[in-house]
């Protein structure tokens, strides 16, 4: 006498049936399909290609936690994006001029600006308290041309640094360097003579390119040119502030170095002591010269 099959357990879908299993996931679909890491059953929604067959979204996160993500020299996640820092610097120096120009009524004649007034670099306003203009002046140019030489050198720059150090690191050395050539111009030029631009931040990122080459051990021939036409630009044009200039340029190859040469464990908390320590080396020094011009 034939004997009737024995039914699968009540509640298991998968019964004596190993190619109808249920997903991982979704308890109520039947699949035939598996995760080529785990082995789990999983249906078409749980599952993404891979490099070799397909993983569940599970083994796929659990992927990403445990792959190391690529770093730059300086620390920065190795993922070309497009620049930001760099066009929001531009725009902002462009908006500078352009309010500048119209309170002035001219594009090269700006003393008729109250803008440019309250935030040229004038070495006396910040002995007198107003310690803003060592970087507002930053944002300040002379005339059109001045502006396009700067900007267009931010823009070059900006591309091949801000992917290296990363946004908040780029912004630091473009920030400290103009801030180390406007005091470069409170310790050393004359008290009364105003100065305006972001060359002194631009010879910053020249500095901070230079190191940069260096530790890549990359051809330093061409940076080397550069910067030498420009130092030579500096010390031969008139009505450069060349003291601005070599400021920017010390501060910002010093602060490369702090954030390209910094030891990997705990590189971040170097990186942003040595950013702490050079801003308040460089308010120590305002302060003392405010304090010998006393």
């Amino acid at each position: 006498m034939a004997s009737s099959p024995t039914p699968p357990p009540p509640g298991d879908p998968i019964g004596a049936q190993p190619d109808r299993q249920v997903c991982v996931r979704h308890p109520g679909r039947v699949t035939a399909l598996r995760c080529s890491r785990c082995d789990r059953p999983s249906c078409p929604d749980c599952l993404r290609e891979a490099s070799v067959g397909h993983q569940c979204v599970d083994c796929v996160m659990e992927g990403n936690r445990t792959t190391r993500t690529a770093r730059t020299v300086a620390g920065a996640e190795d993922n070309p994006r497009r620049m930001v820092v760099a066009p929001v610097l531009i725009a902002l120096n462009a908006v500078a001029f352009l309010v500048t120009a119209g309170q002035a009524g001219s594009a090269v004649d700006l003393r008729g600006s109250q803008l440019y007034a309250d935030f040229v670099m004038w070495p006396i306003g910040v002995y007198f308290g107003e310690w803003w203009r060592l970087v507002a002046s930053g944002f300040l140019h002379n005339d059109p041309l001045h502006l396009l030489l700067n900007m267009a050198a931010l823009y070059v720059l900006g591309q091949l640094l801000e992917p290296v150090f990363g946004r908040t690191r780029f912004l630091a050395v473009y920030l400290l360097s103009l801030l180390g050539g406007s005091v470069a111009v409170y310790l050393f030029d004359s008290v009364d003579r105003p100065v305006a631009g972001a060359s002194g931040a631009i010879y910053g990122l020249l500095g901070a390119l230079l190191v940069t080459q260096l530790k890549l051990r990359a051809n330093l021939t061409p940076v080397l040119m550069v910067l030498g036409v420009n130092v030579v630009f500096s010390f031969t044009v008139a009505n450069i502030s060349w003291l601005g200039h070599l400021g920017g340029l010390f501060v910002g190859a010093a602060m490369a170095a702090a954030l390209v040469y910094a030891p990997k464990p705990g590189r971040v908390f170097w990186q942003a002591g040595a950013v702490v320590a050079a801003l308040l080396v460089l308010v120590l020094l305002v302060v003392t010269r405010t304090a010998l011009l006393g």
